[in-house]
C-alpha cells in the first residue's frame, strides 16, 4: 500500500530516481520540469528547502508537493527522509566509489564531471524512451511509399545534416530542408499527404521550427521530433516525440544522447530496408571507385 504507507511498504531495491524514471510519463508538464531538476545533481538537487528546490526547478511548491505524492510519499520531509537514507548509503558502499573515467585525473576533473553526466543522461533517457513509439518512428522511416523531410535548427542542424546524409544511402525521397524560414516556404511544396517531417529541436526552441511544423500538420504531414527532456513546443503537432537529456556541465548542452537515438534510428531503419539497402550501398560504392573519391591501399 504505497501513497497513504509512503516509503514504509517501499521496494529497497528501488530509488527515488528509478521511480521518477518510471513514472515520467505520468507527471505533468511541471512535474517533468522539476523531475529533471532532481535527477541532474542527484540526491543533493532534494536535500534543500521545499521552497529552494521548487525555485531551483521553476516551479511552485504545490508542484513539489504534488510529485512527492505520486511518488508514494506523505510529504516533502517523508521524501527528503528517504533521499538522505540513499545518500547514506552511497557514502558508505564501497562498490558505489567506483573508478573515475580518466583514470589519471582527479575526480573532480571536467573529463570525469562531463562524463558521468553524459553517462547519467544516456540511463535516464533510456529508461523513460518508449520502445513502441521508437519502433514506429523507424517503420515511417522505412516506409518509401511516403518521402522524408529533414530540419534542424541553429545548432542541431548538424544533427539533421548527418541524418539526412545516411537516409539518402538507406532509402530514397529525402530531402534536406533549410532552417532559414524565408527558405524552407519552397520545401512545403513539395511536401505531401501522408510525407514524413523529422524535427530536431531543443532548448532554446526556435520560432521558425515552430511555424513549419505548424504548416507541415496543416498540409498532412507527419511529424517525428527529437527533443530535450522538457519538451520543444513542436510537440504540440508531433506524432512521435523522442526525448533526451542534455545537460551538462558546461555553458552549451550536449548533442551526445541525441546522437546516440537518433544512430540507433538508422540502425533500425537499416535492418528493416536492408534489401533494397544493400543495392544502393553496392551502387554507391561503385559510384566513389570511378571517382576515386576515396584512397584505396589494395
Amino acid at each position: 500500500m504505497q501513497g497513504v504507507q509512503g516509503v514504509c511498504e517501499r521496494d529497497p531495491q528501488k530509488t527515488i530516481a528509478e521511480r521518477l524514471q518510471q513514472r515520467f510519463d505520468e507527471l505533468t508538464r511541471a512535474e517533468r520540469q522539476l523531475a529533471g531538476s532532481l535527477l541532474e545533481n542527484y540526491p543533493v538537487s532534494g536535500l534543500s528547502s521545499i521552497t529552494a528546490v521548487a525555485a531551483q526547478a521553476g516551479v511552485s511548491t504545490p508542484t513539489v508537493v504534488r510529485m512527492v505524492q505520486k511518488l508514494g510519499f506523505r510529504g516533502f520531509p517523508e521524501f527528503q527522509a528517504e533521499l538522505r537514507r540513499e545518500l547514506g548509503e552511497r557514502i558508505s558502499n564501497p562498490i558505489d566509489k567506483h573508478d573515475t573515467w580518466a583514470a589519471k585525473a582527479p575526480d573532480q576533473h571536467i573529463l570525469n564531471r562531463f562524463t558521468e553526466a553524459v553517462i547519467g543522461n544516456i540511463r535516464q533517457t533510456l529508461a523513460q524512451v518508449d520502445t513502441a513509439s521508437f519502433d514506429a518512428v523507424a517503420d515511417l522511416l522505412a516506409d518509401t511509399a511516403h518521402g522524408v523531410h529533414v530540419v534542424g535548427g541553429r545548432i542541431t542542424r548538424a544533427l539533421a545534416d548527418y541524418l539526412f546524409l545516411h537516409m539518402q544511402v538507406v532509402r530514397p525521397g529525402v530531402s534536406l530542408i533549410q532552417s532559414l524560414a524565408n527558405a524552407w516556404p519552397h520545401d512545403l511544396l513539395n511536401m505531401a499527404p501522408g510525407d514524413v517531417l523529422v524535427v530536431f529541436d531543443v532548448r532554446r526552441y526556435e520560432n521558425a521550427t515552430l511555424k513549419l511544423a505548424e504548416m507541415a500538420r496543416g498540409q498532412g504531414a507527419r511529424i517525428v521530433l527529437f527533443t530535450d527532456q522538457w519538451g520543444s513546443p513542436v510537440a504540440a503537432h508531433a506524432d512521435h516525440v523522442l526525448s533526451c537529456r542534455i545537460a551538462v556541465p558546461s555553458a552549451w548542452d550536449s548533442n551526445v544522447v541525441l546522437m546516440l537515438l537518433l544512430e540507433t534510428v538508422l540502425a533500425a531503419v537499416q535492418e528493416r530496408t536492408w534489401a533494397q539497402t544493400r543495392e544502393r550501398m553496392e551502387r554507391l560504392e561503385s559510384m566513389f571507385d570511378k571517382t576515386r573519391l576515396f584512397r584505396k591501399f589494395t
